[in-house]
């Protein structure tokens, strides 16, 4: 049986990074985001269902993330076109990572999921664990990336639920508003607590 653990976080909060000390610590980890550009990727199976509903965003063969972004951004009806789409193809793909780590003898493994509560995520699961940091830090962050705008940034916080509402609901948090070294100790010390309660339950 192997314990399966969520990982999430708003934008900007530090869960790649979070994600990448967990494999670091021995933690398989499953990413929703590299999952999806692998179902957009040409022969993906993504590429036909969206190329049907979406023309446009399908390029040379594989889905152009921002045309498709473009084409669905402020339209309830086609983000849910879309979820439609890509839900059951993304389920899919986490399933065969579950599969896999568990018959390689894991008995953790991480699954990061940016919009985990968004989806009901977390009853899927047998423990969360939230990335946070200041909403100044967040800010900072997130408006320092390419492209990035204060409209863009406002409309993605929008569709996410709320920092402190997932703090409140998580199992853990991993505060990223120290410094690395910090985020890095709690992140082992987490890892190596679960791992005992897994021996300490047989």
């Amino acid at each position: 049986m192997t314990y399966v653990v969520a990982l999430t976080g708003s934008i900007g909060m530090g869960k790649s990074a979070t994600a990448a000390m967990f494999r670091a610590n021995g933690v398989p980890v499953w990413d929703a985001d590299a999952a999806v550009h692998e179902i957009y990727a040409v022969g993906g199976p993504a590429v036909g269902p969206v190329g049907k509903r979406f023309p446009n965003a399908v390029v040379d063969g594989a889905v152009d993330r921002e045309r498709l972004s473009a084409e669905v951004l402020g339209d309830d009806a086609a983000i849910r076109d879309l979820e439609r789409i890509v839900h059951p193809l993304v389920g899919e793909h986490r399933a065969a990572f579950r599969a896999e780590a568990a018959a390689a003898g894991a008995t953790i493994v991480v699954v990061d999921v940016p919009l985990l509560f968004e989806t009901g995520g977390e009853k899927k699961v047998d423990a969360v664990v939230v990335v946070s940091a200041t909403a100044e830090q967040q800010r900072e962050r997130v408006l320092a990336r390419p492209g990035m705008t204060v409209a863009k940034f406002e409309s993605i916080l929008a569709r996410q639920t709320p920092d402190a509402e997932k703090r409140a609901r998580a199992d853990h948090v991993i505060d990223t508003s120290v410094s690395l070294a910090e985020t890095e100790a709690q992140v082992a010390a987490l890892v190596a607590a679960m791992r005992g309660k897994l021996l300490a339950a047989g």
